[in-house]
């Protein structure tokens, strides 16, 4: 407590009202007293409360105090967070920045747990703070860039530098204006660009709504820089909660939007519209013939939309959805039951399953093959209340098909043309340069069965719950209709046999299909990610040999310390197990691999329930004691604790780290976890993987630049925008897959950096590389990806064609123009699991020493 007879800063009144109060001053020195007390002792919650008492109290004490109140909220929200009290936790941070609201270190960690509840929005602007507060925060800097990956996609860069698009936007938002369209809505504004249009055009009001927090701010600031504040009014609010008079005066005679994902509605462009005609815009044109003032009817852009699709088969595609193969390093798949990617149409609708999910077909590793010619699905006409009404409510539309190669059916691939007049349109195919991902629609229920030439595909469209489903429900062959729904026989394929007659052909093609057993709806539902990783061979196989190699070393070194204290070995002894921690993210079978070597206790970090019991039927069904496997997370309290002794008197063997996101980057706190992971090791124990080594190359990507910021001095069709959507710009690219990347490669691949996580001592947080330049061209990028390795002799690359995971890139913040035999010094930098790389031109007088 400070002096008492220091001289107070405040003047006479302060001085008073402190002398009169002994009482308070009696109660702020015991309350901190007690707060520090219960700090101690760890009971952070009733310190939190001491240390409330006392800053607002004596508000003086806030710098004295700062460092053991943050202290105290993190341990305190960390309780909070594993009981499951979200409200509270927020509640505590609300508190707490009421007293340190210029605090960059608790908004930043109030903005992580935002982020990880999934209220993003609020995450980027707790991390906006931050970083205004203090621009060099690390901490601060990347989780803002986390955070802007999901807050302002990369469609938006590219959809701003594609020209063409724009161009057409501008010019039948230009004709339906000067036609007559005096007053614009604009449904979910974005940047704000197409309002902008309209004004630019002449509208005499234009109104704008965005839902998403980040874009609603966004588009003031450009609408502001623009000159348009006071003539473009923008709303935070969905298109479907407006009204007239309260949000808008009257109704509008255009409403502009772009809320189309790559399934054309999956952004509610149909609700949108439906209540729009009904409640904001004004009547649609009567008839062709009947003459009526622009400015007194109502019209939409687009006008409408024609979708296409077409059945492939695509590997890629196939491995992420479905399991392909029959055992995971040395147990059979066999009694796994039915696994399933949660991407799974129907014409009934499911809440747990997505009807489609994206991809770029371009881009898609291995390429894909088409299965029939492109067919249309659906046409939509925007400006028919009626037909769009109707839409849900129509009955599934079949269409036949005719098979055009052999190929096994993974998926239906949707794109769509969208008509923003009757003489502009957007195509969002395959062939096309656009900004646009293709739907995909997986078949989860032909394996093993070969489309053929004089097949026909029956398809069935439907709109039930204003998403466009498409299911491949049937195959005619040779007049007979063979249903794709019903399970199939894995005893069978609908492969071609050498010398078979269409008879006998036909009689193959149904033997595959069980059809006296009833599907069963008991499946378990693996992310796209977990089943590409179950998938991956090499992986499992990989970890298998180096798992196996380490059991049989502690095994004899078990058998060598018994015989030399005369000791009789007792393998039924249960401490005479060796105890395996795996802490992979998701759903793994590598506590089970452990499990099935003997002698092994394993231990998973499998969360569900259904997948659980995958585990557990696996472990029956491979013979293994069912005591040998336990689920970690049902023994420890809290997440945050997972990483501790098995048992008071035993350490682990070996723990396995999830040392890489799907994305392409280092998981967070990596290097924590396995620094706490070494203390917790027998004596020959390990961590897997033991290291890990970040390669990486130079290449040039107009791609990665159109992806990662608005290009060039112009403006976006006249307006100012790319300072403000760029930044957003983030240095590292991620989901990316180098084998399809448009890029040229300038250099041969470099190690860039390692990560030992089995020596502490032989980490460095950053390191400098010299790299010569084998091609001339612009750095634009440094895409880099990992080799890692599980002991010294076996590795697995993330680079690898069977790989779950994506790679990443690091793209320059300004191009590098260089020359072959050039030498580039790239500086790599590591921070909290962060990487970072800055590249300069080493000097004409040769590369610099290492």
């Amino acid at each position: 407590m400070p002096n008492a007879s220091a001289r107070p800063k405040h003047g006479r009144r302060a001085r008073r009202r402190r002398r009169e109060d002994p009482a308070r001053n009696e109660l702020v020195s015991s309350s901190l007293e007690s707060a520090q007390q219960c700090l101690f002792s760890q009971d952070y919650g009733t310190a939190f409360v001491h240390y409330l008492l006392v800053l607002n109290l004596a508000p003086v004490f806030k710098e004295f105090a700062r460092e053991s109140f943050r202290f105290t909220l993190f341990k305190w929200t960390e309780e909070l967070d594993s009981v499951g009290r979200i409200q509270d936790l927020f509640d505590c941070y609300e508190q707490a920045l009421e007293l340190f609201p210029a605090d960059e270190v608790i908004l930043n960690s109030m903005g992580e747990h935002l982020f990880r509840m999934g209220f993003r929005d609020e995450a980027a602007g707790h991390f906006h703070k931050a970083l205004k507060l203090r621009p060099d925060y690390p901490e601060a800097r990347e989780n803002f860039y986390r955070v802007a990956n999901w807050l302002v996609e990369r469609w938006h860069f590219l959809m701003l530098n594609d020209h063409g698009r724009n161009r057409k936007y501008q010019q039948a938002i230009q004709k339906a204006v000067q036609s007559g369209c005096s007053t614009v809505l604009d449904i979910g504004t974005g940047t704000g660009i197409l309002g902008m249009c309209a004004k630019k055009a002449g509208a005499a009001e234009v109104y704008a709504c965005e839902l998403s927090k980040t874009m609603y701010e966004l588009a003031c600031e450009v609408v502001t820089a623009n000159g348009m504040d006071g003539s473009i009014r923008i709303l935070h609010m969905k298109s479907l909660e407006m009204e007239v008079p309260k949000d808008i005066p009257r109704r509008v005679s255009l409403v502009v939007t772009e809320t189309v994902d790559a399934g054309l509605f999956g952004e509610g462009i149909i609700e949108s519209l439906i209540h729009a005609w009904n409640h904001l815009l004004l009547p649609p044109q009567r008839g062709e013939n009947e003459f009526q003032e622009q400015s007194a009817t109502g019209r939409v852009i687009p006008a409408g939309a024609t979708v296409f699709g077409m059945a492939v088969e695509c590997l890629e595609i196939r491995r992420h959805h479905r399991l392909c193969v029959s055992e995971v390093g040395g147990l059979s798949m066999a009694a796994a039951g039915e696994l399933r990617s949660p991407v799974s149409c129907s014409s009934e609708p499911d809440e747990s399953m997505e009807p489609y999910t994206t991809e770029r077909l371009s881009r898609l590793p291995g390429g894909y093959k088409p299965l029939t010619e492109p067919f249309t699905a659906l046409n939509i006409d925007f400006n028919n209340v009626q037909e769009l009404e109707g839409l849900s409510s129509r009955e599934p539309q079949r269409i036949r098909l005719p098979v055009t190669q052999e190929g096994e059916l993974d998926a239906l691939a949707v794109w769509f043309q969208l008509h923003l007049d009757e003489e502009s349109s957007l195509s969002t195919g395959p062939q096309e340069d656009t900004c646009w991902e293709q739907a995909i629609y997986p078949v989860h229920s032909t394996k093993g069965f070969l489309l053929k030439p004089q097949d026909e595909l029956i398809v069935e469209v439907s709109c039930r719950d204003a998403y466009l489903r498409l299911c491949s429900v049937a195959v005619l062959r040779g007049g007979r209709e063979i249903h794709l729904d019903k399970r199939l026989d894995p005893q069978h394929s609908g492969n071609p046999v050498s010398n078979q007659n269409p008879e006998a052909e036909l009689c193959s093609a149904l033997a595959c299909l069980q059809t006296d057993q009833p599907q069963t709806k008991d499946f378990s539902m693996l992310e796209c990610s977990e089943m590409a990783l179950l998938n991956n061979h090499h992986y499992h196989q990989s970890f298998c040999s180096a798992l196996a190699k380490l059991i049989s070393q502690l095994k004899v070194k078990w058998q060598n310390q018994e015989r030399g204290s005369g000791a009789q070995p007792d393998f039924a002894d249960r401490s005479d197990l060796l105890y395996v921690l795996d802490v992979s993210e998701g759903f793994s079978l590598l506590s089970l691999i452990a499990a099935s070597h003997g002698r092994v206790k394993a231990y998973s970090s499998v969360e569900k329930s259904k997948q659980q019991e995958v585990l557990k039927r696996l472990v029956r069904s491979s013979n293994i004691p069912e005591e040998h496997l336990e689920f970690w997370l049902n023994h420890v309290e809290d997440e945050q604790g997972m990483l501790q002794r098995p048992s008071r008197e035993r350490l682990w063997s070996a723990i396995i780290l999830d040392c890489v996101e799907t994305c392409g980057l280092i998981r967070q706190k990596l290097m924590e976890k396995a620094s706490l992971a070494r203390c917790l090791l027998e004596d020959g124990g390990r961590i897997f993987p033991q290291k890990i080594v970040v390669h990486g190359m130079l290449v040039e990507s107009d791609m990665l630049l159109l992806e990662s910021a608005v290009q060039g001095q112009e403006p976006t069709l006249g307006f100012n925008i790319a300072p403000f959507i760029n930044q957003f710009t983030v240095p590292v690219h991620v989901f990316l897959d180098f084998s399809t990347l448009e890029c040229k490669h300038l250099s041969e691949f470099v190690e860039l950096f390692v990560l030992d996580l089995m020596n502490a001592n032989a980490n460095y947080t950053d390191r400098e590389v010299k790299v010569q330049v084998t091609s001339a061209g612009r750095i634009t990028a440094v895409p880099f990806w990992y080799h890692i390795y599980l002991d010294q002799d076996t590795s697995v690359s993330t680079l690898s064609p069977s790989s779950h995971w994506k790679q990443a890139a690091v793209v320059l913040q300004q191009p590098l123009e260089v020359r072959a035999g050039d030498w580039v010094r790239l500086t790599v930098r590591l921070h909290k699991s962060t990487i970072s790389m800055s590249a300069l031109l080493e000097s004409a007088a040769g590369p610099m020493e290492q």
